[in-house]
């Protein structure tokens, strides 16, 4: 910006050298920007581009453009985007990369199938077929020497060239002042071992026949192929599991350690007893697999030292990767991995997002949630930034829990663990805060916080949230339903102030129980109390109703009055068809209608009930006067007969 080119204004010309300042129009004078004097006028901020600055000392001076960044318009910055910058055409250049160095080992094994026997070959091209026999029975000259057919050798130059090529330019670019750290890398060596010579063949042609281990680029196109993940992943905005790279590491590994042996013994072994490609295949794969039949082993001191390497290289380099390994599964363990995109489509789930998780809570949670009969095939996802305690761990193994509960380590903040919980697919989405939490308003504040990512994640996902302090409902209004539990619970108190033991009977009708609880009481009050707790609030249509069925067209006051006195369920409210909104105890002004939908406290819901019935028969006969016998439910009250009710 020092150099910025201003042209003078008329105020600043001296009329004396008016004329000179004319003929010497087209070269305008130099001044520095950075001065005091001038005014910004317009400024970009979006890195990469081209930007443009206007500075002027007054309205009248002409205006001057400085761009920015013209160090990415040299060629080598263009070059290195394109290379190694942009994730698309990074990944294009890498795949292909890829299927060069898999080419290459394939028209190697091309090479070898079409390779002459030992017994008949020739030291170089266009040269006279010569044998000799050495005291050690070593042919070293078919080791040095090979059969390469003249298309063969062709395609092996092409990509010989365009690797060599490839190889340079992207040392060119990498450079960064060392040039021997590059050079002595084991991928340029590598990459200089198997190109260079062919590229010397082509103007020495007695050396077409010299044998090159292009086998070795299965340990470039390993490397590629890492650099292909980590660049797929990075151009479609989704991370991978370390996991998942340390696998494909570990594979390919395995796969080079055999490609290379099989095809290092093949080559020396032409010396000897000129195994096939495909037993000195069978030789690793026995010999990588501790059995070691012996039918087939190396002759020769040379391939017998490459066996030995081969053994040590992979004692060496697998019990890192799978110590890798080992530690990436126990550290997913922990973390409880992901829920698969299958599962999450083809089964039910819902996420249950907490602070930290207490095993009251959890309890709670899940016996309320699993009470319901239609939610025994969900799953349920439970994310939590914290890692479980013993407690939890315990439970969750329990086969109850262990087939049906799912624990994810993560944030709720955070795009990637929403995306391990699935959260787009779920069902609903559950956020609760510990009733013991001593910054109430703190909790709050994370639980806004995680209502606000999960409905930017996921708008579509039904959206449970409880809230401590009634208020910070308002920042929660978007959410489908909100539970406060102070406004809950001082609600409470206040009715109890109005009806006695409201708390207590609502608290009751709320919690699942099966009304088992205090019977082996000593006390009649406990045992009451017990079996009271285990009622609950079902409705149903009047039309289809077996206990209110019989009250139709009667008062409420008297279908509640003698359904509890039949049945033993207590009637509470009714809805009508046209009106949204529940009548609580409506009095004997209210008519029952075939279309109205009943609200009723009962243990279990009707369609889950029974009746029996008992009959009383005197029978004249002597010793024997009482019978009993079974019968469908009465269509009236007029029925004679005296009903119990069993659960």
């Amino acid at each position: 910006m020092a150099g910025a080119k201003l042209t003078p204004s008329p105020s600043e010309i001296d009329p004396d050298v008016m004329k000179t300042v004319t003929q010497r129009a087209s070269e305008p004078t130099w001044a520095n920007p950075a001065m005091p004097t001038w005014r910004l006028e317009s400024f970009g901020s979006d890195a990469g581009q081209r930007y443009s600055e206007e500075y002027s000392l007054d309205s009248t001076n002409a205006q001057v453009q400085v761009e920015f960044y013209v160090n990415e318009n040299t060629f080598k910055e263009r070059l290195k985007l394109f290379f190694i910058k942009n994730q698309r055409s990074s990944l294009r250049i890498r795949i292909f990369n890829f299927c060069l160095k898999l080419l290459t080992c394939l028209l190697y094994t091309v090479r070898v199938m079409l390779d002459k026997s030992a017994d008949n070959w020739s030291h170089c091209a266009d040269c006279q077929l010569n044998k000799t026999t050495y005291a050690t029975g070593i042919n070293w000259e078919v080791i040095f020497w090979v059969d390469r057919k003249l298309y063969v050798w062709a395609i092996q130059v092409i990509v010989a060239l365009i690797s060599f090529l490839e190889a340079m330019l992207l040392t060119y670019l990498s450079y960064k002042g060392n040039i021997w750290e590059q050079m002595f890398q084991v991928s340029f060596l590598l990459e200089m071992i198997n190109t260079v010579p062919f590229i010397i063949t082509i103007f020495w042609p007695p050396l077409r026949n010299i044998f090159i281990p292009v086998f070795l680029n299965c340990w470039l196109a390993k490397c590629a192929l890492e650099n292909m993940i980590n660049d797929l992943h990075r151009a479609i905005q989704r991370t991978h599991s370390a996991m998942f790279n340390q696998v494909l590491i570990l594979i390919c590994t395995l796969l080079c350690l055999v490609f290379t042996g099989t095809c290092g013994i093949q080559h020396l072994e032409r010396a000897g007893r000129n195994l096939s490609l495909f037993k000195s295949l069978y030789f690793c794969i026995v010999t990588f697999s501790t059995v070691g039949y012996g039918d087939v082993t190396p002759q020769i001191w040379p391939s017998q030292l490459l066996v030995v390497i081969m053994i040590c290289v992979a004692l060496v380099v697998l019990p890192l990767q799978f110590e890798e390994l080992i530690y990436l599964w126990m550290e997913r363990q922990k973390s409880g991995g992901n829920y698969s995109r299958h599962r999450a489509q083809t089964e039910k789930h819902v996420v249950l997002c907490v602070s930290s998780l207490k095993i009251d809570l959890l309890m709670d949670f899940l016996n309320e949630f699993y009470a319901h009969p239609r939610l025994q095939d969900y799953y349920v996802v439970i994310l939590c930034p914290t890692e479980m305690d013993i407690q939890v761990r315990r439970v969750l193994q329990i086969p109850l829990w262990s087939q049906r509960v799912i624990y994810l380590q993560g944030s709720v903040l955070k795009d990637q663990d929403l995306m391990r919980a699935k959260m787009d697919d779920a069902e609903s989405c559950f956020i609760l805060s510990s009733r013991n939490e001593v910054d109430r308003t703190a909790a709050d504040h994370q639980t806004i916080l995680r209502a606000w990512a999960v409905k930017d994640f996921a708008p579509n996902c039904p959206l449970y949230v409880q809230i401590l302090k009634p208020e910070n409902k308002f920042h929660v209004k978007f959410a489908d339903h909100v539970v406060c539990e102070e406004e809950f619970k001082y609600a409470m108190l206040a009715l109890n102030c109005v009806c006695p033991a409201t708390s207590t009977l609502v608290t009751l009708l709320v919690h699942t129980s099966r009304g088992q609880e205090g019977q082996q009481s000593p006390e009649q009050w406990q045992r009451m109390y017990g079996r009271c707790s285990g009622n609950e609030v079902y409705h149903i249509r009047l039309s289809d109703s077996k206990f209110f069925g019989e009250y139709d067209s009667k008062s409420f006051t008297y279908a509640s009055f003698h359904a509890h006195k039949k049945y033993g369920v207590c009637l509470i409210g009714v809805k009508r068809e046209d009106n949204k909104s529940i009548l609580l105890n409506p009095g004997p002004r209210h008519i029952m209608a075939v279309s109205d939908t009943c609200y009723y406290i009962n243990i279990t819901k009707e369609e889950n009930s029974a009746f029996i019935f008992k009959q009383e028969e005197k029978h004249k006969r002597k010793g024997s006067h009482r019978a009993a016998c079974t019968t469908p439910p009465p269509a009236s009250p007029s029925t004679a007969s005296s009903l119990a009710w069993e659960q």
